[in-house]
């Protein structure tokens, strides 16, 4: 454990190499609230900050998910923790099935469990679109498709893979599946096999032609919203999609309407980032999918004036109505290692749906935009240490023991030392 200064109130985080964690505890130490890092990986970026009061070591939640909870509890029976920021598909699952136990240490918002299961399941946030009256893939399961000469897409059906949707696993099991296979027109999968690699039967979407990808955040207090985000994603991890890396804030108020008609079907209460696509046809902002936790891009959030790590600890705290909503319009934000990931996967990745740009194209485009908007997700001038810290976890070969660097940043090794 290590601990650089020290502050009355705090904030458990726990993380991967997630750059919305850096955001959090960045964000609340500026209001005078600390942090506490907690993470089974090593070398987390978020603790290496000068801004990581504590960082604790946890156990893998993908190796055994109820130790993970008790030793998320342990922590929160502390006096100084009064809340939990969900960062990971794992946290927002663990605080919703477990709330009452987290709820006697801790202030949680976070949605029901059977709030959670309309959103990790994704038939079920299909239907729950559709009831809202917003548009959405045709959306089946795998087993249930017999015919493959549309354009499709295959998908994990579950946010997280645990015993609350799939019978067959034990309440210390979790996963989670992104993988998503493009299907060309008339070629049949190999279904038993992505079954296989999938652990489940996932689901089949209709692939929808597109004009831009959007992001609709909320954070609601039993149905009510407390404030509301929008932006642009103009890249994503790939060409193909995924979060994104590269995003301009935005406000149009077709997009918060179908954003507000899903989470008012939902009752929803917590965080929310939806994601939409607009089909190129239409114009319509179609559902993607939800994520119950804080979203890859918070950087970029935060970076317009929507500060969600204070609006969160605000409302977990009994102050909601010190929350003040506006955001600045038009603000671009890159995360610079998604940017090399989005550049990689136009010389490696082949989609049958999406058309590859060129490499001379997506360089001039990543190196202009980032010198027209030097924003950036972790590199800053006042705490250079995340950046890299995440640099050394990409190329870890790189000889950081001969750089002057402090103590939080030569802690965590990818060694483990």
């Amino acid at each position: 454990m290590s601990s650089t200064r020290r502050t009355t109130d705090r904030a458990l985080i726990p993380t991967g190499h997630d750059a919305s964690s850096y955001t959090c505890l960045r964000s609340l130490a500026r209001r005078g609230i600390g942090s506490v890092v907690a993470s089974e990986k090593p070398g987390v970026p978020a603790a290496a900050s000068r801004y990581c009061d504590e960082s604790v070591a946890l156990p893998d939640p993908r190796a055994d998910l109820l130790a993970y909870r008790d030793a998320l509890l342990a922590i929160c029976e502390r006096d100084d923790v009064r809340t939990v920021i969900p960062v990971r598909p794992e946290d927002c699952y663990v605080l919703s099935r477990y709330e009452a136990e987290f709820s006697e240490h801790v202030s949680l918002v976070v949605p029901t469990m059977p709030q959670l299961e309309r959103v990790h399941d994704r038939l079920l946030l299909a239907a729950a679109a559709e009831a809202a009256g917003v548009p959405v893939p045709e959306t089946r399961r795998l087993a249930d498709v017999d015919d493959w000469s549309d354009k499709l897409l295959i998908k994990s059906r579950y946010n997280v893979l645990t015993d609350a949707y799939l019978e067959e696993l034990g309440p210390s099991d979790m996963d989670v599946v992104k993988n998503i296979c493009h299907v060309g027109n008339g070629v049949t999968p190999d279904v038993e096999g992505i079954r296989t690699t999938m652990r489940h039967d996932p689901i089949v979407q209709e692939f929808v032609e597109t004009d831009g990808e959007f992001m609709f955040t909320g954070l609601y207090d039993r149905g009510e919203p407390l404030a509301t985000f929008q932006h642009r994603q103009i890249r994503g991890n790939s060409y193909t999609g995924g979060g994104g890396v590269y995003r301009r804030s935005i406000s149009d108020p077709e997009l918060e309407s179908v954003g507000r008609k899903l989470l008012a079907e939902l009752d929803w209460h917590g965080l929310a980032c939806i994601e939409y696509m607009r089909d190129a046809d239409t114009g319509e902002y179609v559902l993607t999918e939800i994520n119950p936790r804080m979203w890859q891009s918070l950087p970029s959030t935060v970076a317009a004036g929507a500060d969600y790590p204070w609006y969160y600890w605000l409302a977990a705290t009994g102050r909601a109505d010190e929350i003040d909503p506006d955001y600045d319009l038009g603000v671009g934000t890159h995360m610079l290692h998604g940017e090399l990931g989005y550049l990689i996967s136009v010389l490696t990745e082949d989609s049958p749906h999406v058309p590859r740009p060129s490499v001379a194209r997506t360089l001039w485009e990543i190196g202009s935009s980032i010198a027209a908007e030097p924003r950036f997700d972790y590199l800053t001038l006042d705490d250079p240490w995340p950046f890299l810290a995440g640099v050394r976890n990409v190329l870890p070969d790189l000889p950081f023991d001969r750089l002057p660097l402090p103590d939080r940043l030569r802690r965590g090794r990818p060694d483990g030392s």
